[in-house]
């Protein structure tokens, strides 16, 4: 089997709006994704939500002692990486239709799919 990232992107305005409700059913489509996942033979092995992008720090420079720390986001965007799920599979174009779960919310309009690098 393959690992795969499930990289959700999100209109951070949008999630922080949602009401108690959207948030619930955004909840309850997260929990059916991964029971899709074991249904058809995925393994999910891993995953979390992000906290918001301005909450990030992040790092610059060229050497072990030699960095800046900044606050987040490192990109400027309206769309941010909001959560993943590792997911290891032998079927990646049914993983994506398996993503097309979560597509059926009004939080997520694209999700990316990458293979992780063996060996890392």
């Amino acid at each position: 089997m393959t690992q795969y990232i499930v990289l959700l992107p999100t209109d951070e305005g949008r999630y922080a709006s949602a009401s108690a409700e959207e948030r619930a059913e955004l909840t309850a489509a997260h929990g059916e994704f991964v029971q899709l996942l074991a249904e058809r033979g995925h393994k999910m092995t891993g995953g979390a939500q992000l906290t918001p992008s301005g909450q990030a720090r992040v790092v610059r420079g060229s050497a072990l002692d030699d960095v800046s720390l900044t606050d987040g986001p490192y990109a400027e965007s309206a769309e941010q990486v909001g959560g993943y799920y590792v997911v290891e599979t032998s079927d990646a174009d049914d993983l994506a239709k398996v993503c097309g779960r979560l597509l059926a919310t009004p939080f997520h309009d694209a999700i990316e799919i990458r293979q992780l690098v063996e060996g890392m």
